[in-house]
């Protein structure tokens, strides 16, 4: 088995159709991928209609830790779970309404973008600051996701709605799934998830983390490692593949096998 626990579609802010990323895996020589569109299971049922490998159901949720934004991957979830579709609509609406107000100040800021503009780039996808950043891009922004524009604080940023961690755990749990932390350490955010944050995540009903990821170096990797077997953590990998807006491959990183079948074996108890 080659799996692969972390990917991107159209549904959200990947440049791939759902229907078309199986095939790719398959190519890729994966056996188990998991659909994780951000806040979203909108590509769950095209991609699992067009699979000859086993798609697992999955998403991206995005919380909040203390001060910090992180990502929480849900695996083996019931996609109509009542509650947490709620919650996911919510945060889908909210980002709405979010980037209408970034594309605002963006054109306050000088940067002469439409909203329809951002809704075309999305193509029918959740809105997203990587759409925001595409229109930045065509009128001359070359680097949006800095202070200056969109980044985390940036001049052009608006908070958003988030879920606290354990509260993400929770719903996820309840739909019968396992929760993963992505990318806890990604050399691209503002923040790193200290080792006391993960223990207290563990005590929350975490499964697991995300330690081999392209955006973690090795040191970092290895570290996770170690943190997540002595907290009885599951170590998983994943390439956190986005298409074209990423220069990832698919499986560039994976999840062995024993990690996989425990992660299910975890999800089963839950249920």
């Amino acid at each position: 088995m080659t799996i692969d626990l972390h990917t991107h579609s159209t549904a959200s802010d990947g440049t791939t159709p759902p229907a078309a990323l199986p095939r790719l895996a398959a190519e890729a020589g994966l056996t188990v991928l998991a659909l994780t569109d951000h806040d979203t299971f909108a590509g769950l049922a095209a991609a699992t209609a067009a699979a000859d490998i086993e798609i697992v159901p999955g998403v991206e949720i995005s919380c909040r830790l203390d001060d910090a934004e992180v990502h929480l991957l849900g695996y083996f979830v019931d996609p109509g779970h009542a509650p947490l579709a709620a919650e996911l609509e919510l945060i889908r609406t909210d980002r709405f309404g979010r980037a209408a107000r970034m594309v605002e100040r963006c054109r306050e800021l000088g940067a002469p973008i439409t909203l329809e503009q951002v809704e075309t780039i999305a193509a029918g996808a959740p809105l997203g600051r990587p759409h925001i950043a595409a229109a930045l891009a065509a009128v001359g922004v070359t680097d949006a996701f800095t202070s200056d524009w969109i980044a985390d604080g940036g001049r052009a940023d608006v908070p958003k709605h988030v879920l606290s961690t354990v509260d993400a755990i929770g719903l996820v749990r309840a739909a019968g799934g396992v929760a993963v932390l992505a990318h806890p350490r990604s050399v691209k955010r503002r923040a790193e998830v200290s080792d006391a944050q993960l223990a207290g995540l563990a005590s929350a009903g975490l499964a697991g983390v995300e330690a081999d990821h392209p955006e973690q170096p090795p040191e970092v990797r290895a570290r996770l490692r170690q943190v997540a077997a002595g907290l009885g953590l599951l170590a998983t990998g994943s390439s956190d593949f986005h298409g074209d807006r990423k220069p990832v491959r698919l499986g560039e990183f994976t999840t062995s096998p024993e990690v996989f079948a425990a992660l299910r074996e975890a999800a089963v108890s839950v249920s």
